[in-house]
């Protein structure tokens, strides 16, 4: 079993800058892709960027050229940084990543979340 924990969330106002971590811990042989994904109240939870392990990344339109995904494979931890920040990024962030396990079992890993908002 593996498990993700984030930090780094916050309050912060519109303009300024956030950085979330998200550490991987538990059995692990690899982790494959990593992501961050938001729900804002009343709205569907939705990806906001991803990382491959070869480091590839993905952005939704909304957050690219102020979110940055990178990860640390030796540490198993992705990280975002956003900034620029918005009042409409205020959500509950969560890290999802697909995780092998010692036994070589696949599986798709969610953190519990971590809340960002921004105040206008």
């Amino acid at each position: 079993q593996a498990q993700l924990v984030e930090s780094g969330g916050g309050l912060v106002q519109a303009g300024g800058s956030l950085r979330l971590s998200c550490a991987a811990s538990g059995s692990i042989f690899s982790i494959n892709a990593m992501a961050w994904y938001r729900q804002a109240p009343g709205k569907q939870r939705e990806l906001v960027a991803s990382i491959t392990s070869g480091g590839t990344t993905n952005y939704a339109d909304s957050v690219k050229g102020r979110f940055t995904i990178s990860r640390d494979n030796a540490q198993n931890t992705v990280y975002l940084q956003m900034n620029t920040l918005k009042p409409e990024d205020t959500a509950v962030y969560y890290c999802n990543a697909e995780i092998v396990a010692s036994t070589r079992s696949w599986g798709n890993y969610w953190g519990r979340g971590t809340q960002v908002t921004v105040s206008s």
